[in-house]
């Protein structure tokens, strides 16, 4: 059974930082992404990685987060990471993790899995 858990969210100030992991279980992934979720708008695109062939990945964001957020990933421990630094209020939402054995879809549901989500709050 597949399962995405992620974990690290919490509440930071603004300006602050925060990093997220989703673990992965079941099944190696290769291509993962992160969305996420404010209160009364709709799950957005937010990162993905890509295995790009042997040790080659790549990396793609939304516009809202270019230069504040990373994406990375350990393929030991079958887990993507997002840091994000410099955190403003506009980023507080739920954050949920996605996989797909082929590429990641920037629709949510159009993936293959995903995780139950953690609340990211930065307050002002």
């Amino acid at each position: 059974q597949v399962q995405l858990v992620e974990s690290g969210g919490g509440l930071v100030q603004a300006g602050g930082s925060l990093r997220l992991s989703c673990a992965a279980s079941g099944r190696g992934f290769s291509n993962f992404g992160w969305f996420r979720q404010a209160p009364g708008k709709e799950r957005e695109f937010v990162a993905r990685i890509r295995w790009g062939g042997g040790m080659r990945y790549y990396a793609d964001y939304a516009d809202s987060v270019t230069g504040r957020f990373t994406i990375s990933r350990d393929n030991a421990k079958n887990t993507v990471y997002l840091q994000m630094n410099n955190l403003k209020p506009e980023d507080t939402a739920v954050y949920y993790c996605a996989a797909s054995i082929g590429s990641v879809s920037s629709r949510f549901y159009d993936n293959d899995y995903w995780g139950q989500g953690t609340q990211v709050t930065v307050s002002s």
